[in-house]
């Protein structure tokens, strides 16, 4: 499985870049969203200092058609709402990739997080092109459980390495002390531990930003 982040730059046309850009102090999260035949819904919680005038502006913009104020105060409302333009909830559905929620917009910019095989990330990509979404490519990573990043083994010895405090500052076990309360040889314990401490900083190191943004989603779900 791929996890993708990518920001992606609403089109002028939409309500959402309107009002996220005439109010660049206000955070839309979205929390629940359905795509509909032609239309979606979505409960969205927005916050900053004009959260009265962004409500009035959404109410009376021409792709909201409902509005229903869920819960108010002076710098937070959460409104359920129908639109004739969910482009986000569009273009993952056309490409059977659910986006995972919260989602937040400002100024005109999503950042969503999602995961699925390479495939369906490439058709979300392809997807977003379709609908005129422009996107950037925060990165691209492995997603792996942890049963699959280290053995039985090498599980079983760094959770005794932490419960005995060998990572504690200062140290509360030694390695000598640390195989002999796991009854195996200092030798096997230190390579076991070595062994699973580069698949952990490795796993680490992979999960940090450091793509080319530039390349297309596509290119990089087929080359990483």
């Amino acid at each position: 499985m791929a996890q993708a982040t990518l920001t992606i730059t609403m089109p002028e046309q939409v309500w959402i870049q309107q009002l996220s850009t005439a109010y660049p102090n206000a955070t839309f999260r979205v929390l629940a969203a359905v795509p509909g035949a032609e239309s979606g819904f979505a409960l969205v919680r927005i916050t900053g200092p004009d959260v009265g005038d962004v409500i009035d502006d959404m109410n009376d913009h021409p792709q909201v058609t409902e509005l229903t104020l869920a819960q108010w105060s002076d710098d937070e409302a959460t409104v359920h709402f129908e639109t004739t333009a969910p482009l986000l909830l569009f273009s993952t559905r056309d490409s059977g990739m659910p986006i995972e929620l919260p989602v937040e917009i400002t100024d005109g910019e999503a950042t969503i997080e999602v995961t699925g095989s390479r495939e369906r990330l490439a058709e979300l990509a392809q997807q977003l092109e379709n609908f005129g979404l422009q996107y950037r490519i925060e990165h691209v990573r492995e997603r792996l459980h942890e049963s699959q990043l280290l053995s039985e083994r090498q599980l079983e010895v760094v959770a005794a390495a932490v419960d005995e405090g060998y990572y504690d500052t200062p140290r509360r076990c030694s390695l000598t002390e640390l195989a002999e309360h796991l009854g195996v040889a200092k030798s096997t314990c230190s390579e076991t531990l070595h062994r699973a401490e580069e698949a952990i900083i490795k796993r680490f190191v992979d999960d940090l930003p450091g793509l080319d943004d530039d390349e297309p989603l596509e290119e990089q779900l087929t080359t990483n």
